[in-house]
Formats: structure tokens, C-alpha cells, sequence
């Protein structure tokens, strides 16, 4: 690197300054829009592999890192991490799908050298399945854990394909999963923010979180989106095929779709002081696994009531 290069580099925030070496495989990469340097090891597209493999596999192989800690727990030891990351992973009944996320994410957050750990938040009962009622509990419990300041909202079900979508926060909340193999790598439509995204603490607090009154699969994402942008913020997405996902074949088993995800849009602004971290309740059930921390819920509609708007 030439003086002026380094001169330049003084000016500018470093996402992760090594200490101790580098090597022919250190990627340097300019963000001109938040002008930080990122120092991290990443390559670009990953040799994704669908195939099924067992959890006590999975354990077998990240068992020989010895600086991943209990619940999945992982800090750089040559760099200091400019994100600390909380990944919340909304589970139920999908057992053969984690073990492959963590074969490709685990690898490519250390790459991206962020700190970070994973929360699984399982839903329990008979209740319909309430993916954004689990992030905000997932939130609630992460924060009592580290002083997180960035969160990555992740569906199970969702492979990235490119080590350079960097896991960090920014100024505005983050769409990662821009183009999805399951629609032809296009985005949706416009405001479509599913799969997996990604806000500061101080940007989820603001929102109030996710609403709580999604049960069913729909609706929640849309939300997210009216709330963000009711907030005043925009979203910001990866260019080019950087955001590519592929997406683990599952059909909504067993999971309706929410009939009245409609009714509740259109109530998005007023219902966003009302409905969010600051009605929910909750009672869990705490493990540990050597790669992430379960939290089991047994959610209902009574535990976060909304008052009339």
C-alpha cells in the first residue's frame, strides 16, 4: 500500500485493525458511503452445499475452533470487531435446517471478523407460528447477555451465497436477502424486506420493535418496513449479486398463512406506539448448546395485548 494510501487510511474509521498479521488472502474494501475501511477475509461467492447434515456433525466440526464459546459465542483474536452481533435465528420444527445455516454462516461471520453470537427463538404450544413476537423476545433476551449493538433478524431457511454481504449495521436499517433463488433472484416488489435483515439496537428501539399481532406467516416484513420508514429511516440493500440467498425448499409446514395481515397494515402507523417491545410478555425456557442459546416460548395473543387506537 502506497503513502497516500496510508495517509488516507488515517482519516478514515477501521471496522477491524489487525494487530498482530495479515495474510495474501486479506481483502481490503473501501465503503465510501459510511467511508470506513473494512479489513476482513472474505473471498465473495460461497460453494453453497444444500445437502442435510446432522446437528452432532455440525458440533463435531466447529468443536475442534476452540475460540467459539458456549452458545455460540465468537470474537477475533488479531483484530479488534467494529459490530458486536446478536444473530436471532425464529424456530419451530425445523431441525434438519440449522445445522445447514450454521455450516455457511458460521465460517463467513468469522471471515467478516464481527463479534458475534446466535439466539434460536423456538416457539412452543399450538398457537400459530409468530415469527416477529420471537425477534422482539429474542432482543429482550440478547441484551441481557452483551451490550449487542447490532442485530441480524435471520430466517432459518436462508443461505447467503456471498461472503462480502457483511453482517455490520449502518447508519439505516439493512436488507441482506435482496435476491432469493426461490424468486429467480428478483426482488419481489419494492418494499420487501423478508428473509433476513438487520438494524442497530438504537434503530429497533426506536421502531418499538417488531408488531406482535402477526400470527400466521405474512405481513410481519411489511410491517417492518412501514415502521422503519414511519421513523424516519430509509433501507439500505447490497449492490449487485452480493445479496444473493438460496432458500432450504419447506412449504410452511403445518403453518397457516395470517388471513388478517392486511387489516393490521393499514393500522401500521397507529398501531406502532402500541404494539411492539413495550406490551410484550413473556415466560422462557433457557438452554445452551455449544453453537447458540435456545429460548423456548409457548407464545399467545394475551401476552401482548394492545389497548384501542
Amino acid at each position: 500500500m502506497g503513502s497516500s494510501a496510508l495517509h488516507g487510511e488515517m482519516k478514515l474509521g477501521v471496522l477491524c485493525f489487525f494487530m498482530q498479521h495479515t495474510t495474501s488472502s486479506l481483502t481490503l474494501t473501501v465503503l465510501a458511503a459510511s467511508d470506513f475501511l473494512l479489513f476482513t477475509y472474505t473471498e465473495g461467492p460461497i460453494d453453497v452445499n444444500m445437502s442435510e447434515i446432522s446437528m452432532d456433525e455440525i458440533h463435531q466440526f466447529f468443536s475442534q475452533d476452540p475460540t467459539i464459546k458456549l452458545g455460540g459465542h465468537w470474537k477475533p483474536t488479531d483484530c479488534l470487531p467494529h459490530w458486536k452481533v446478536a444473530i436471532l435465528i425464529p424456530f419451530r420444527n425445523r431441525f434438519e435446517h440449522l445445522p445447514v445455516l450454521f455450516r455457511h454462516l458460521i465460517p463467513m461471520l468469522q471471515r467478516q471478523r464481527l463479534q458475534f453470537a446466535f439466539y434460536v427463538i423456538e416457539q412452543a404450544g399450538n398457537q400459530p407460528f409468530n415469527r416477529a413476537m420471537l425477534f422482539n423476545v429474542g432482543f429482550r433476551e440478547a441484551m441481557k447477555d452483551l451490550d449487542w449493538d447490532c442485530l441480524i433478524f435471520h430466517d432459518v431457511d436462508h443461505i447467503p451465497e456471498n461472503d462480502r454481504n457483511y453482517y455490520g449495521c449502518g447508519q439505516m436499517p439493512r436488507h441482506f436477502a435482496t435476491k432469493l433463488d426461490k424468486y429467480m433472484y428478483i426482488l419481489p416488489y419494492a418494499e420487501f424486506f423478508g428473509g433476513v435483515s438487520g438494524l442497530t439496537v438504537k434503530q429497533f428501539k426506536k421502531i418499538n420493535g417488531f408488531a406482535n399481532g402477526f400470527w400466521g406467516w405474512g405481513g410481519e416484513d411489511d410491517d417492518l418496513w412501514n415502521r422503519v420508514h414511519y421513523a424516519g429511516y430509509l433501507v439500505t440493500r447490497p449492490e449487485g449479486d452480493t445479496g444473493r440467498y438460496k432458500s432450504i425448499p419447506h412449504h410452511h409446514r403445518g403453518e397457516v398463512q395470517f388471513l388478517g395481515r392486511y387489516a393490521l397494515l393499514r393500522k401500521s402507523k397507529e398501531r406502532q406506539e402500541l404494539d411492539g417491545l413495550n406490551n410484550l410478555n413473556y415466560f422462557p425456557n433457557i438452554t445452551y448448546d455449544s453453537l447458540y442459546k435456545n429460548i423456548t416460548v409457548n407464545l399467545s395473543p394475551e401476552l401482548a395485548l394492545v389497548s384501542e387506537y
